[in-house]
């Protein structure tokens, strides 16, 4: 007796879940790791104006948050020893610009108590910082 042999031809595929797989953990890969190079920054919305001029080259940033918190170049200060910081910063450097960046949702007479306490701490250059608006 003949047996016959039956070939059986296996169809190759190309079974795409696994190589779905790989590329959705390579986006989450490089998603998770671009975010870990960006400088942690202060969340501030700029006021926007028209004739925005670029910051001078030497500054200090004095920063105001939307619920009033006191940045000083990204160190963090409270409005009573606003004073002392400011006058330890200027001792060393008398030309530097202070430039002050405040949420626009920051009451003006917030902005204008840290003018005035920056003019009595001896900081003779002032500017306020703004976005430029969008033609």
């Amino acid at each position: 007796m003949k047996f016959k042999r039956r070939h059986h031809r296996l169809i190759e595929r190309l079974d795409p879940t696994p190589m779905t797989d790989v590329i959705f953990n390579l986006v989450i890969f490089f998603m998770i790791g671009a975010s870990f190079g960006l400088p942690q920054a202060i969340g501030v919305k700029l006021p926007k104006a028209a004739t925005s001029d670029p910051h001078p080259e030497k500054q200090l940033v004095l920063t105001i948050t939307k619920d009033n918190q006191f940045y000083l170049n990204e160190k963090k200060v409270y409005l009573a020893t606003l004073p002392q910081e400011l006058k330890a910063e200027y001792s060393t450097r008398k030309d530097t610009a202070l430039i002050i960046k405040a949420d626009r949702a920051v009451l003006h007479g917030v902005v204008v108590q840290a003018m005035d306490v920056a003019k009595k701490s001896g900081v003779e250059k002032l500017a306020i910082a703004t976005e430029p608006e969008k033609p």
